[in-house]
């Protein structure tokens, strides 16, 4: 039997912990009910649970009435992705409902379109000293194209390669890097653009309903980008 695509009169629950803070969300079709923020990264394998639990209870949605959850797949740090990856794994398999993985960085270049409106979003999140996990997208309102594919990399590599013309950089490691990139002609938008929350990742679904599900459970596992051997060398 196929799934049925995302449904905007379904509920569902969304969770991320690529980034320093966590998110979950409980939505019916995008139309978010309820959410939370984590905010300490190494506390969310020990608070995830209970505050799935709280968003349900805020959103007054019983976890069997869900119609599917949606995952940030990463990239991040291995840990950070492993919680919300972990967590949306099992609570698939026990309610046997689908679940949809999508990449943290697409969800950052759709959130908040309001404040940061449609055009070129360069997602940098933070990888520690000058590396950063970075995709180009171009965001409008029907949807994203993918214009640089995600990838590990080194901040002089990405600002020194091709950066699709009118691209404006977001996301956490944007915001730690603000001076070089603005140094390099290139202009920085504010956070929360580039975050990537559960509330962007049920955007995201929105505008791609028809995107499939994890086929296997047993074999799915976040998606974590490398560098190239040349970008390793260079960030050494």
């Amino acid at each position: 039997m196929s799934t049925p695509p995302f449904d905007e009169d379904a509920f569902y629950l969304a969770l991320d912990t690529s980034g320093p803070v966590g998110h979950v969300a409980v939505a019916r079709g995008a139309d978010v009910l309820a959410r939370a923020r984590m905010e300490q990264q190494g506390g969310h394998a020990a608070s995830m649970i209970a505050t799935v639990d709280a968003v349900l209870g805020e959103a007054g949605v019983d976890a069997r009435e869900l119609a599917g959850i949606v995952v940030g797949e990463g990239p991040g740090s291995f840990t950070g992705v492993r919680v919300a990856a972990a967590t949306a794994k099992g609570l698939a398999r026990g309610l046997e409902v689908p679940l949809w993985a999508l990449s943290s960085l697409a969800a950052g270049a759709v959130g908040d379109l309001g404040a940061g409106g449609p055009g070129v979003r360069y997602v940098l999140f933070d990888a520690r000293a000058e590396r950063v996990y970075a995709a180009c997208y171009g965001v409008g309102s029907l949807g994203l194209e993918t214009l640089v594919p995600p990838h590990a990399s080194d901040l002089r590599v990405v600002l020194g390669g091709d950066v699709p013309a009118g691209a404006a950089f977001a996301g956490d490691g944007a915001g730690r890097h603000r001076r070089a990139i603005e140094g390099a002609g290139f202009h920085v938008l504010a956070s929360p653009v580039g975050d990537p929350t559960a509330d962007a990742l049920l955007h995201l679904m929105s505008l791609h309903p028809e995107t499939p599900p994890v086929k296997s459970l047993e074999r799915w596992e976040p998606r974590y980008v490398k560098a190239s051997n040349a970008e390793r060398e260079w960030a050494v």
